[in-house]
């Protein structure tokens, strides 16, 4: 494989697990050297769906980036909270480097209706989803600014363009992603720093499996977790959900030289379907 991306230093939230650590691995495949940070302890809110990892898990996933045959750093990360991103920040630059590469992953999902939505989660799911990307990429954008190169990639959902019941909290936060996504695209436009959005579908990741036993305990739905999900897919056109390599391989492309013309859109994985 191309090691295109030699010499750049990369930051993935959420990189322990699940879509994260796919396009941390796609990004060392290809030259990155990577740091990946994920949530390891929290007090999950009511209709809050979080996949929390281990410290071990943190040590795991940077020992298979290192296998790849790049550097590696990992630690815990919570992106809601300003030190821990802070902390984060300053320890991987001390690590690897300035940041080229900034994937903002990690995030969090709430279903309650809007009636008697609980303000912890309405609260969490913007704090997480909305503001961790903001915090993250206002550490990140000025030293690519002064480095004339650049690539943020935020991870949001089909949730940014489309509603859906029980989702208010979820959704608007993913929509607010969109705009600030544009903003920092057109701030990044002239010194080669680039901004974009993925939205993927149903993607099968342990954070999704909270999500999903959630939503079938909300609409009552008595089926394993197995048996759900081959519901869902028969209703997607491909009939199939989204592996999360290819949220990864998204990802690497638009880490390219090549790729830099594309900034400010949200680009939707999601095997057809509209949610």
């Amino acid at each position: 494989m191309e090691k295109y991306l030699q010499g750049r230093v990369a930051w993935v939230t959420g990189g322990a697990s699940g879509m994260g650590a796919a396009i941390a691995n796609a990004l060392a495949e290809r030259g990155a050297a990577v740091g990946i940070g994920s949530l390891v302890a929290a007090e999950s809110v009511p209709g809050q769906s979080v996949h929390l990892v281990t410290h071990s898990d943190i040590d795991a996933a940077v020992k298979h980036l290192v296998s790849k045959g790049t550097v590696a750093f990992g630690q815990a990360l919570n992106i809601g909270d300003d030190g821990s991103t802070r902390d984060f920040f300053d320890r991987l630059v001390a690590a690897l480097g300035p940041v080229d590469i900034l994937v903002n992953a990690a995030g969090s999902s709430g279903r309650h209706l809007l009636v008697d939505h609980p303000n912890d989660l309405w609260n969490t799911m913007l704090n997480v989803n909305l503001t961790g990307a903001y915090r993250t990429s206002k550490l990140c954008l000025p030293g690519m600014i002064d480095r004339q190169w650049g690539r943020i990639i935020n991870i949001a959902s089909t949730a940014a363009n489309v509603g859906a019941v029980a989702h208010s909290a979820y959704c608007a936060s993913k929509s607010g992603l969109l705009g600030l996504s544009r903003c920092i695209a057109l701030e990044g436009a002239r010194f080669g720093v680039s901004c974009n959005v993925i939205n993927p579908g149903f993607v099968a990741t342990p954070q999704n499996s909270i999500g999903m036993k959630h939503q079938m305990q909300l609409d009552g739905i008595d089926l394993s977790l197995a048996a759900y999900r081959k519901k869902l897919a028969k209703q997607i056109p491909q009939r199939r959900w989204i592996e999360a390599s290819e949220i990864a391989a998204l990802a690497a492309f638009l880490c390219q030289d090549d790729a830099f013309g594309i900034t400010g859109q949200d680009l939707t994985v999601a095997a057809g379907s509209l949610w």
